[in-house]
């Protein structure tokens, strides 16, 4: 695989794009040191269900994740609830943040593993599986919440993930780029990451091949699960409440990030590289729309139509003209007969 694939080069070149755009319409403001620190603080949660649409679409089976935001919320209500029945966020902010954060993986693990469990074992399609666990995840979320928003407040561990910064940078987007980090080396390095893709590119042969195949598409719903509770963790880390209806448009957001990056729907590849520069590509765009005085109904239209436009090109190859063609001027440069 090279690293410079037409994807990775296209979203270089949008990034940079966006930085000269953004640096003209707001006469520098753009590029500030305030307006770079509110905008990777706003990519983790959003980044991080899109590295879970990744793992789903790249395992195969019709794989995408549409429980995401609905399990990232549940996790959130389901710990704030809990941390708050026994504990008080302003007395005891340190175990306060240690029961919520691990209530809050626990949920997220759990249903993870709902997922992975029934499209494993009962072969009900991932598309169908996910859409009726993210109904179950909002009944429940409902349910333990009466419908209201749950107040986490501000203990000091827990805000810090949230709102703190390290060496300038948010602390919430080094956990990212950490975890974006683990994953890009699990799924390109270890026999986990080959048996995922190879269940997404073939499962015909990764089945005659011996793959654990259930295992596999378990293990990664179930990680997957994870992440979504991580960007719960950070949601209630930022805004200070949690309710089982935030982020209602995270969804769309997801999959287009991932689209974007260049994963594909019907399985078998997809990097983490690229999903890191996609999410932060559409933080930088809303942030330049932003800056444009545009309302929120531009935007949606603009995620609507990027999302259209990457699955055309997508559907025809474009994307690897690039690949081709630089590949072909490569070759052309150390061949001799080049020389002439």
């Amino acid at each position: 695989m090279r690293f410079f694939d037409g994807h990775l080069t296209v979203l270089i070149g949008l990034i940079i794009t966006l930085m000269t755009a953004g640096a003209i319409v707001s006469d520098g403001n753009y590029l500030s040191l305030f307006n770079l620190q509110s905008m990777a603080g706003q990519v983790p949660e959003i980044g991080l269900l899109a590295i879970g649409v990744l793992l789903a679409m790249c395992v195969g089976n019709g794989g995408i994740e549409l429980s995401g935001i609905a399990l990232a919320n549940l996790s959130g209500v389901t710990a704030a609830t809990i941390a708050a029945s026994f504990l008080s966020a302003s007395q005891d902010p340190t175990v306060f943040s240690v029961v919520f954060i691990v209530v809050a993986l626990a949920t997220g693990l759990l249903g993870g593993l709902l997922n992975g469990l029934l499209i494993a074992y009962l072969k009900i399609t991932a598309i169908l599986c996910t859409l009726g666990t993210q109904m179950l995840f909002i009944g429940l979320a409902v349910a333990i919440s009466d419908g209201r928003s749950v107040r986490v407040g501000a203990p000091g561990p827990l805000y810090e993930i949230g709102n703190g910064l390290l060496f300038e940078i948010p602390i919430s987007f080094l956990l990212f780029i950490g975890v974006a980090c683990v994953i890009g080396f699990v799924l390109r390095y270890t026999p986990f990451g080959m048996w995922l893709m190879m269940n997404g590119a073939n499962p015909k042969a990764a089945e005659y091949a011996g793959f654990p195949k259930n295992k596999v598409i378990i293990s990664t719903y179930t990680v997957s699960g994870i992440l979504s509770s991580l960007a719960g963790i950070i949601i209630a880390a930022r805004t200070i409440n949690v309710k089982w209806d935030y982020g209602t448009s995270y969804l769309l957001v997801a999959i287009l990030i991932a689209v974007m990056a260049g994963v594909k729907p019907e399985g078998g590849y997809g990097r983490v590289i690229c999903v890191v520069l996609s999410a932060i590509t559409l933080q930088m765009m809303s942030s330049m729309l932003n800056f444009m005085g545009l309302s929120n109904f531009i935007r949606d239209f603009a995620w609507g139509a990027l999302l259209l436009g990457f699955l055309a090109i997508g559907r025809f190859r474009l994307l690897d003209l690039i690949s081709l063609q630089k590949h072909a001027i490569s070759a052309s440069v150390r061949s001799p007969h080049a020389q002439k």
